[in-house]
């Protein structure tokens, strides 16, 4: 029973923790009200420049350490301008009792449109049949028609995608950086020693064999101590395989970053600090991320050591350390057998693009033998803004029934793969509205089916009543949505795969008109790398079924998961994102809150540190190519709703089609990049070729539609469990 006296001594303890929190309290109030003038400051000091004729959101945005979106807010001028002539359209939404769909409809079977081609985009077929597809397909001029102002309800708010000035200007955008090239490197990576930490067990494993170590509270000096007083200094990477040390005080904080925070910039053991700046191959800092973080610290000036997650490479499903690291000799041997050179670097992200890097043509007079040429900062900024990556969106009731016949969840396997067989390259061609209507029937195809970016004003059709089609930028928490209401008319980017899917789709065409587009020539700078991927993830996925040993099947499992993040951060790496640079800042003993570098925003605070990002632009970065990830993404948005199975129809012996416009109206529940959950079983081939629908979760029985995404995670978490159970 608690007595009087402990009851006392808690509220004292209690006073002290309230006494403590005042000065921190104080500083906080303070650091937020000078931000507050300083940000004040800055959005007037944009708002003058962009009052300059040569003032561009993408160089202000640079400046101002914010994004383009943030700039053309402050000063609309700089954003998006209708054509001249072009009749207003203002951008609608229906709403309340207007919306058709307010009662509830059961799904219903789809019937396919006579005499519109469904949506075969990546299929890499011969010129003739792609001349008989174009010639089959509506015109895109006639499709570019203005579109008739729908009598609706108002819209939801949206961001303002930016877009290229009208006219000369615009057309000063459209150049590659000079002296700015994608070339083969001439060196070969340096190999980094790695060991392998379960951080729950203490079981640490590297080339030098096993043991368990103490980890104590498992703090970053904890680990270093017990690591180097065993392994050699020549050990560069510990990757963690569970335990997930940086998580460990997580209830203490709100968001799971901070808690991330704190552990990295713990107490550190004599003579060790902060990675500084090292050579150019190498990073220095810490990557502050909520699960799989990165920390960098050094001894002296030649010992140099990370702590990263295996989280970024697959997720180890419970495999001690011994087979995460037979996995990544695994991994290294599959590529091997394509790159004698390969070095498997700190990330997928950082292997894919040094791999990709030494596909380029090097034989003399071949083409892009000199290195592929880097867009311009305005192009790369514009693709930043309105090029976004895999579908995310959760349907819920109203414009699904509140209960549902079942639950279902179809993924594509090694989706990317399938998409890397075509890209941009050099500089674009600018098709403007005047210039793309100018343009014959032919021309109009052509472009529309080459490697391309437009930004479109579209219509929903009348009576559609299936998912939407094209990406819209959110005004909420998501970035992006997709716009079903028929009847809309709303204006967006998307690039050539999604316009020519809602032009063709298996149900109904859209009613796109051309506002502005860039065009560039066929290539295929990805597709060596990809076969090459592809092959490796192939032997893998073999020796994960095939090997007589538990431990190698499972390994080789693991390493295929691997191929696919090589290949999926890959592509990311091209996207070339606005470089974001954290760092950390130690308190005074007094609690005062120290001076952050100028463009920067506080992050986090703990009782000892600060932490802080700060947006430092598009840097010249050699493999920079946002028009390669950005079409890739698009085709699998765009394959997601309908693209070839891997089975031949046998009425037409083409390819099956398959994806979300391929179920019945009013069954899709959600997509998730590149996974469709529905209320309908789909009955499609798989073959475990890239591309495939795999089925990872069923219950064939009555649910209760998601409508928050924890509703939706569990229903996920329990569609895969009772899968699972069905086949054992």
């Amino acid at each position: 029973m608690t007595t009087t006296q402990d009851y006392q001594k808690g509220l004292a303890e209690l006073r002290e923790i309230r006494d403590a929190i005042k000065p921190l309290q104080r500083q906080l109030e303070k650091l937020e009200n000078d931000l507050g003038k300083l940000r004040a400051r800055r959005d007037e000091r944009v708002r003058t420049l962009a009052g300059y004729e040569q003032a561009k959101a993408e160089r202000l945005a640079t400046s101002a350490g914010v994004s383009v979106i943030d700039i053309v807010a402050l000063a609309p001028s700089l954003g998006p301008q209708e054509p001249s002539g072009a009749p207003v359209a203002p951008e609608v939404e229906v709403t309340g009792a207007e919306d058709p769909r307010e009662a509830q409809k059961a799904a219903q079977a789809i019937k396919e449109s006579e005499g519109v081609l469904p949506s075969d985009l990546r299929d890499d077929q011969a010129a003739d049949e792609a001349g008989r597809r174009q010639d089959s397909a509506p015109s895109p001029a006639a499709a570019s028609a203005p579109s008739p102002t729908p009598t609706v309800g108002p819209a939801e708010p949206e961001k303002t995608l930016p877009s290229i000035p009208e006219g000369a200007p615009g057309d000063r955008w459209i150049y590659a950086e000079p002296n700015l090239l994608s070339t083969r490197p001439k060196f070969k990576q340096s190999v980094r020693q790695m060991a392998f930490l379960d951080a729950a067990t203490g079981v640490l494993v590297w080339h030098g064999g096993t043991l368990t170590c103490d980890l104590g509270r498992a703090g970053v000096a904890d680990i270093l101590n017990a690591v180097y007083s065993t392994v050699p200094q020549d050990v560069e990477r510990i990757y963690i395989t569970a335990g997930d040390p940086w998580h460990r005080n997580a209830e203490s904080h709100q968001f799971l970053r901070d808690a991330v925070a704190e552990w990295l910039n713990g107490p550190l053991p004599e003579g060790w600090q902060v990675e500084a700046s090292r050579g150019k191959d190498r990073q220095a800092g810490h990557l502050v991320h909520p699960r799989n973080p990165v920390g960098r610290w050094q001894r002296g000036k030649e010992q140099h050591t990370e702590i990263r997650s295996v989280g970024e490479w697959f997720d180890p499903k419970g495999a001690d350390p011994a087979t995460v690291r037979e996995a990544f000799i695994a991994l290294w041997k599959a590529l091997h057998e394509h790159w004698k050179d390969v070095v498997l670097m700190g990330s997928p992200s950082q292997t894919g693009r040094d791999l990709w890097s030494r596909t380029i043509p090097a034989k003399e007079g071949a083409q892009w033998a000199d290195g592929y040429p880097v867009m311009s900062q305005e192009i790369r900024g514009l693709l930043h803004a309105t090029a976004g990556q895999g579908r995310t969106e959760l349907i819920s009731p109203p414009r699904v029934p509140e209960r549902v016949p079942g639950w279902y969840e179809v993924d594509r396997t090694f989706a990317y793969a399938k998409h890397t067989w075509m890209s941009g390259v050099g500089v674009p061609q600018r098709l403007s509205a005047a210039r793309f209507a100018a343009l014959s029937e032919k021309e109009q195809s052509n472009a529309l089916f080459s490697p391309s970016h437009w930004q479109i004003r579209v219509t929903v059709p009348e009576g559609w009543d299936h998912v939407g089609l094209l990406p819209v930028p959110g005004g909420g928490d998501s970035p992006w949505h997709y716009p079903d209401q028929a009847g809309r008319t709303f204006t967006t980017w998307a690039g050539g795969a999604e316009v020519n899917l809602a032009l063709r789709n298996p149900i109904q065409p859209w009613r796109i008109e051309i506002l502005d587009g860039l065009v560039w020539q066929k290539g295929d700078p990805l597709k060596d790398w990809a076969d090459k991927l592809k092959d490796a993830w192939r032997r893998l996925r073999a020796q994960s079924e095939l090997h007589g040993d538990e431990r190698q099947r499972t390994a080789a499992a693991l390493a295929s998961r691997a191929v696919r993040s090589i290949l999926l951060y890959g592509i990311g790496t091209f996207a070339q994102r606005p470089q974001i640079t954290t760092g950390s800042i130690q308190l005074s003993t007094g609690g005062d809150v120290p001076e952050i570098p100028d463009g920067s925003r506080l992050t986090g605070m703990t009782d000892t540190h600060v932490t802080w990002e700060r947006n430092a632009g598009f840097s010249r970065n050699q493999y920079a190519h946002p028009e390669w990830s950005a079409g890739v993404w698009s085709a699998a948005r765009a394959a997601l709703l309908s693209g070839p199975s891997g089975a031949k129809d046998p009425a037409t012996g083409k390819p099956a089609k398959a994806g979300a416009l391929h179920l019945p109206a009013g069954s899709i529940l959600a997509f998730r990049t590149d996974a469709i959950y529905s209320s309908v079983r789909p009955e499609w081939p798989y073959t475990g070729e890239p591309g495939d629908y795999l089925l990872k979760g069923a219950m064939p029985w009555e649910q209760t539609t998601p409508t928050t995404d924890a509703e939706f995670y569990i229903l996920q978490g329990l569609g895969r469990q009772a899968l699972e159970a069905e086949g054992l």
